[in-house]
Parts: structure tokens; C-alpha cells; sequence
């Protein structure tokens, strides 16, 4: 189907320009949304009529989501969830968690402007992007720990999952030298301490 552009879309095109899309996004997005008109005459027309209106109002909502950009740009959402010891979340945040982190920091942000791409599922600090107008996207980040303690120390750039690990290897590294064999012995040679211990029996 052949529509007219009524705002720039990413990977489409600008306000004006008249592209060709699938029938069902057509129908089920862009025209339900406002986002375009079906390229026919008559709508040619009606846009070319409207055109110094609908880039003056684009421009005012544009200069209006970049003043609100920067208020957003890099807000810190944090969320603490229950999580496995590997950092698994037992569930996950969804954009749902985000639009209402940012609420609670006085940022009014659609749950149509959260680009997540799919759903977090591990502790750690996540970009999230927010796309206040098409032209106009910022980045916020979701951090996401099992604690406030947790989430102060990612904020302050810890791993907290690699600090984790590298605290178990050195445990396990510490029992296997605790247990060691001495294999320097010869084959039927009996320690040292185990000759010091029969000679007190």
C-alpha cells in the first residue's frame, strides 16, 4: 500500500514522503495512529494544504521532546527483584517497570516511547531507550539488583556479578589448595606427616 508520511519514521521516511509499506501495517499502525494517509488524490491534496502546518506542529513537538530529553537523558531507574546467585531474575522488569521508575522521578513517559527490545532478565545496569519524538530518542538506564546496597555499588560502576564469580573461584580455588595431594612423591612413598604422626602412635 502507498501512504503519505505524516511524521518521520525510522527506516521509512520523513513528513511528506510517500512510500510503500505492507498492507497490514498500514492498516493496523500507521493509519489507526495518524502517522500517515493512503496516497491517493485526494489526500495528496489535503496534505499538500496542510503541509506548513503539520512541519510547524512537528517542529514544536520536536523542540518540546528535546527540552523534555534532557531532563530524562540519563535518569537511573532502579529495581530491586529477587534473583538467582547466577544473577537469573525470577521473572523480569518489562517496560511497565520502567514508565513507572521514571514516574516515581517525575518524568511522564508513554509506555509507546519504551524501547526495550525484549524484556531484562539478569541483576546488572541496562540501557533503555526512550523515544520521546521520532526524531528525538534518549537513553535512561534500568539497574537492576537484589538490593539497595547491590544497586548503590553497580551505580558506582561494580560488576556486581563478576565481583560475585571472582569471590567463589577464589573460594574454591583456596579449598582445592586446602586439599591438595602433594604429588611430588615418589610411587609408594609415604608424607612426611602422616611418618611423624605413626611415630607419636
Amino acid at each position: 500500500m502507498d501512504i503519505i508520511l505524516l511524521e518521520r519514521i525510522e527506516k521509512l521516511g520523513s513528513i511528506g514522503d510517500v512510500v510503500t509499506v505492507k498492507d497490514g501495517y498500514a492498516r493496523n499502525f500507521l493509519l489507526p495512529q495518524k502517522k500517515a494517509l493512503r496516497a491517493n488524490e485526494a489526500n495528496k491534496k489535503v496534505f499538500e494544504a496542510n503541509r506548513e502546518r503539520l512541519v510547524a506542529e512537528n517542529a514544536a513537538r520536536r523542540s518540546d521532546a528535546e527540552a523534555q530529553g534532557q531532563k530524562v537523558a540519563g535518569a537511573e531507574v532502579v529495581l530491586i527483584r529477587a534473583a538467582s546467585n547466577a544473577g537469573q531474575l525470577y521473572g523480569s522488569v518489562s517496560v511497565r517497570d520502567i514508565v513507572s521508575g521514571l514516574a516515581d522521578q517525575g518524568h511522564s513517559v508513554d509506555k509507546r516511547m519504551v524501547i526495550m527490545g525484549s524484556p531484562i532478565k539478569t541483576i546488572g545496569m541496562h540501557d533503555v531507550t526512550i523515544a520521546l519524538h521520532p526524531e528525538v530518542r534518549v537513553t535512561v538506564k534500568a539497574n537492576v539488583a537484589r538490593s539497595d546496597d547491590e544497586a548503590k555499588l553497580q551505580s558506582e560502576g561494580v560488576d556486581v556479578l563478576a565481583a560475585m564469580f571472582a569471590d567463589e573461584q577464589r573460594e574454591i580455588e583456596e579449598q582445592a589448595e586446602a586439599t591438595r595431594i602433594d604429588t611430588s612423591l615418589e610411587p609408594g612413598e609415604i608424607p612426611a606427616e602422616l611418618l611423624d604422626g605413626g611415630d607419636e602412635a
